[in-house]
């Protein structure tokens, strides 16, 4: 349907789920891609998520936009950069485009980037037996925006130690670790940042470039005369001239990008002749964009002089050398065709088209009905999908959500609830199939043969998001921020120090981050940070405390004792322990379905730790013995939940239940949310 249209049409009905399907169509049929622009970063994610859900034969690449202000003092964030690099790098070498799109937002589109010859020439490739000059190879690095280190634990960084290369390139999991014979590439290995040990072996090395600056030679000149050209001779400090013309990165740099170049680009020139669909209300999106920028711009421009304590003055470039104007981007688009998405039914006519989408049911009307179950609506709805010969399919936040849906679905007479990974999964199942996957669409859509609920649709608003966790050198070296010059601290092999503060010493022909610990005698310990783990913060009285002698026995003896106080104190806790497992009570379990119904009223996605604990007491309450737990955490963590839940099953078999608060305000708070559940 959208790959026969020919000019710039309005595509009604397509709620924010649909888009993503018709995309996918037309990337099938349109041999130089698809351009998707989405509103916002939100959007960004969930339409590729989308995308790649119901077509995962459409390669999918995501061109973010930089994720700080227009003319910050800080740089974007690397892997936002990294990420940009990487999906320029690949529209630069793609010939075929059959099958593609590139989702990307309104800030993003509004960017001038590099050009496409500049991105070819910044890519590094090698495999082994390939020749590889170490000189050439760090002048690359520098160049194409890595940073030298001792040590290589973030993406962006390369450490040089005779003849092995660590490079944490932005595109890949895990750095690489070339080892060089000499001139010549003999081994391509991964290695885990934090343990710095080999975790795998590579074909090739696939270098991208870490920021749209490259500080080659000629970058630098062209920088250099340019600045002069437009803010007069630097007089007295300017941190950005100097270190651009000293070749150093300089923090907040690429906001001055175009100096670099002598030519920029936009999205448009990588893809020129590919088809355009722009997501609902990205016109207000780009409006408030370029209002941002040109406030912003006028704002460092009439900045008062502020003083000899103050940040150097600010010279910001005019916005159209590194933004699009809103004239620039309807010329883009004028020749395009281009396909805006609306999510409301609109009467057609000559530039409206009718892609006969519609919102799903909202249950909202249910849950507020204290005496309807939600879920025997939904089941009822569901029968009803099917009647009408509609494919059902559940959108749901994570993993668990679907499991605990699908639990209490089939417990409401929805039998056939089945998990699946692709859209391709459902279509070739049986038509009575009610298929849930991870989703991450706030709400659902009907179309002609499909009908998608939401969880936010069926259980109501979700109030937060499992983050991601990254396995990141900043959460590993946290503790070095909380020690102090004089802190007491305890190791584990060679007892009670003082912390003196980092220092960096000369440790295998590198430099290497140690913290200085100084014992009895003034006897010297360096420890790398990265086993900061041996240490621990001295908790008792420091009035009376003393130093142990580095290598003396006074610590060791001391530990022998505590061990044996240790198991004094265990085997008296092993024989009250024995006692309570010998008595047994009245096992109390979770009823099936009203548990599960009762659990998935809970309006926010539970942590890892509250999950383990409500687990732990559950498992308590049905195990048939004494309970003797204590539930710790901080305000806003969750206690109130695990309680919720044990008190919903006590009350379940017919037993009272008394919560005791410290006050009489608590006791409010929580009268109100246990009512209310």
């Amino acid at each position: 349907m959208l790959s026969s249209i020919n000019k710039r049409i309005l595509i009604a009905g397509t709620p924010e789920g649909l888009d993503a399907i018709l995309v996918a169509e037309l990337a099938r049929k349109t041999p130089d891609g698809v351009l998707h622009i989405a509103r916002d970063d939100l959007r960004l994610a969930a339409t590729a998520d989308a995308i790649r859900f119901f077509a995962p034969d459409v390669a999918v690449l995501i061109l973010p936009a930089w994720d700080c202000l227009p003319y910050d003092r800080v740089s974007p964030n690397s892997d936002i950069s990294a990420n940009r690099m990487a999906t320029l790098c690949q529209l630069a070498a793609l010939k075929n485009k059959q099958s593609l799109v590139v989702v990307t937002t309104v800030n993003a589109v509004l960017q001038r980037m590099p050009t496409q010859e500049t991105v070819a020439d910044a890519l590094f490739s090698a495999r082994p037996g390939d020749r590889v000059d170490l000189t050439e190879l760090s002048g690359f690095l520098e160049r194409n925006g890595y940073t030298p280190a001792s040590m290589v634990l973030e993406p962006g960084e390369f450490a040089v130690r005779g003849g092995i290369v660590d490079i944490f390139a932005p595109d890949g999991p895990e750095p690489l670790r070339l080892d060089l014979f000499g001139d010549t590439l003999d081994t391509v290995r991964v290695f885990d940042p934090l343990t710095q040990c080999t975790t795998g072996t590579r074909e090739c090395a696939n270098l991208l470039p870490v920021s749209e600056v490259r500080l080659t030679t000629d970058a630098i000149k062209r920088f250099r005369a340019t600045y002069v050209k437009l803010f007069g001779p630097a007089t007295g400090s300017d941190p950005l001239y100097e270190a651009v013309s000293a070749g150093r990165k300089h923090q907040g740099m690429e906001h001055w990008l175009p100096l670099f170049h002598g030519q920029l680009e936009t999205i448009f020139d990588y893809l020129p002749d590919a088809a355009i669909t722009v997501d609902y209300l990205a016109k207000d999106s780009r409006d408030a964009r370029l209002a941002m920028v040109d406030d912003y711009y006028q704002a460092r421009v009439n900045a008062p002089d502020e003083g000899i304590m103050a940040a150097p003055r600010y010279k910001p470039l005019p916005p159209d050398q590194l933004y699009l104007t809103g004239s620039d981007w309807d010329a883009a688009l004028g020749d395009r065709t281009v396909r805006d998405f609306s999510g409301f039914q609109t009467p057609e006519r000559q530039s409206v088209m009718d892609a006969g989408g519609r919102l799903g049911r909202d249950f909202t009307p249910e849950r507020a009905q204290p005496d309807v179950n939600v879920f025997d609506a939904v089941r009822d709805h569901l029968r009803g999908l099917h009647k009408s010969n509609k494919r059902v399919l559940i959108a749901c936040y994570s993993r668990g959500s679907c499991e605990r849906l699908r639990d209490v679905l089939r417990d409401h007479d929805v039998a056939q609830v089945t998990m699946i990974d692709h859209w391709a999964e459902l279509t070739q199942a049986d038509p009575s199939i009610v298929g849930i996957t991870v989703l991450p669409l706030e709400h659902g859509f009907e179309a002609t043969d499909l009908a998608v609920l939401s969880e936010q649709d069926i259980l109501g608003d979700r109030h937060t998001r499992r983050p991601k966790r990254s396995r990141r050198a900043e959460n590993f070296l946290t503790e070095t921020t909380i020690l102090s010059a004089g802190d007491i601290i305890v190791h584990k092999d060679h007892g009670i120090g003082r912390f003196e503060g980092l220092k960096t010493i000369d440790a295998v022909g590198a430099p290497h981050d140690c913290l200085h610990l100084i014992y009895h005698g003034g006897d010297k310990l360096y420890v790398p940070v990265e086993n900061i783990d041996v240490l621990s913060r001295y908790s008792s009285d420091l009035s009376s405390v003393q130093l142990d002698k580095l290598g003396g026995s006074g610590w060791q003896a001391r530990k022998l004792k505590l061990k044996k106080r240790i198991r004094d104190m265990a085997d008296k806790l092993i024989a009250i322990a024995a006692a309570r497992e010998l008595k047994t009570i009245e096992p109390m379990p979770a009823p099936e379905g009203l548990y599960d119904e009762f659990c998935a009223r809970f309006p926010y996605q539970e942590t890892d730790d509250q999950r383990r604990a409500i687990d732990d007491t559950v498992d308590d309450l049905a195990s048939g013995k004494l309970m003797d737990r204590l539930v710790c955490g901080d305000v806003g963590f969750g206690k109130t939940e695990v309680a919720l839940r044990v008190a919903f099953i006590a009350a379940m078999e017919g037993k009272q239940v008394a919560i005791v608060c410290p006050t009489t305000l608590l006791a409010r708070q929580h009268y109100k949310t246990f009512t209310e559940r």
